[in-house]
């Protein structure tokens, strides 16, 4: 079991782990464009491992809620199955 963390806003109804395309429409139609401003600040890497790219998207997520003068963001943290973790990598390098 190990945890994966999102970004999202305190108004989008959706849950990024299991309705992300539904997530992901809501969040570029309220202009917010989550994932490019997390892959903006978040310093991953190819050369990172996977548990080390977790940790930096963490890390950049609670620096984005930190200076989030607006107060629209927050985090959710979900605990996975290791093997679902496996079934992810392997979706992402197909």
């Amino acid at each position: 079991m190990s945890q994966v963390c999102y970004l999202t806003t305190f108004d989008n109804p959706y849950n990024p782990h299991t309705d992300f395309l539904q997530w992901f429409l809501f969040d570029v139609e309220k202009g917010y464009n989550s994932c490019g401003y997390l892959d903006r600040i978040a310093r991953t890497s190819e050369g990172l491992s996977d548990e080390e790219n977790k940790k930096e998207i963490e890390r950049a997520i609670d620096e984005i809620i930190k200076y989030d003068f607006r107060n629209i963001y927050k985090k959710i943290k979900i605990s996975v199955q290791d093997d679902e973790d496996e079934d992810e990598n392997n979706k992402n390098s197909a």
